[in-house]
């Protein structure tokens, strides 16, 4: 049995332990509370400057127009109703790109690490694919899919699918390859080395390519609007610089950055979630 001195040592390592624990959480969070403020003080800087800017000259109000004006227009369009048909559009492009493209380029990337010969033949073709302008394209996808939804998300799949696949790709490569031969020593399948030791690896990888793919994502949507389409924020931002309101074109480019923002910030939550549960 364990003397009453043990015992007083082993609870005093756990106060101990407990108290440091303590000391650290206070300072990651009083940390995060700085960083949060300096955030939110640039932002707020950078309006204040946008709006004396314009008020005083040192911009043209012309072509950026000045804060309060922005979210004026933003919040009468909100009243209206005449923003929620371009925003639902936009956003819902996007998801549908980027799940798509998230899910068909590690399928790609898994298929191409699983044939060695495949990847060989492949990899030349993927690089000048993915080095190719995806605008030049998007006239293409119009005439192969219409002009409509389908043109814009599959121009969004040419720009995240490629992406995905190469980083995923490389990730599944640069596997410590002792794991892989640890593994095939103990009679290993090439689908229980991939399931226990390659994607494993790979998990912090993949999953943060999802946070590459919402900004390639939106890079599509937007192109395709440009393009092809008669709603959404990009259809907006090229209806305001034809009629030269740029009032409308510099709101919906902040509302793109807003919803974008938020995108991210989810992503990121999942990310945290599906990396604690590995």
């Amino acid at each position: 049995m364990k003397s009453v001195e043990q015992i007083e040592i082993a609870a005093s390592r756990v106060l101990w332990l407990e108290e440091k624990h303590g000391e650290h959480q206070k300072k990651k969070r009083r940390w995060h509370n700085r960083v949060m403020a300096v955030r939110g003080s640039l932002l707020v800087l950078f309006f204040a400057l946008w709006e004396a800017g314009a008020r005083l000259g040192w911009i043209d109000e012309l072509l950026f127009s000045y804060p309060t004006k922005v979210f004026g227009q933003i919040w009468g369009d909100m009243i209206s109703g005449s923003l929620w048909p371009h925003l639902g559009m936009t956003v819902g492009e996007t998801v549908v790109g980027f799940l798509l493209g998230t899910l068909l380029g590690t399928l790609l990337a898994i298929i191409i690490w699983w044939s060695p010969f495949l990847s060989a033949v492949l990899d030349p073709y993927m690089v000048v694919f993915n080095s190719m302008p995806k605008v030049a394209l998007g006239p293409i996808f119009i005439v192969m899919f219409g002009a409509g939804f389908t043109a814009i998300v599959v121009t969004t799949l040419s720009i995240t699918v490629i992406i995905t696949t190469l980083v995923v790709y490389n990730s599944f490569c640069s596997v410590d390859p002792n794991l892989v031969k640890v593994a095939r020593s103990f009679g290993a399948s090439r689908v229980q080395v991939f399931n226990k030791v390659i994607l494993p690896s790979s998990f912090p990888t993949v999953v943060s390519t999802l946070k590459v793919n919402v900004g390639m994502s939106w890079v599509g949507v937007i192109v395709g609007e440009f393009l092809v389409a008669k709603s959404g924020l990009g259809y907006l931002i090229i209806y305001g610089f034809q009629v030269f309101n740029f009032t409308l074109v510099m709101s919906s480019l902040l509302i793109i950055a807003a919803v974008a923002t938020a995108m991210y910030q989810l992503v990121v939550y999942v990310e945290k979630l599906l990396l604690s549960r590995r």
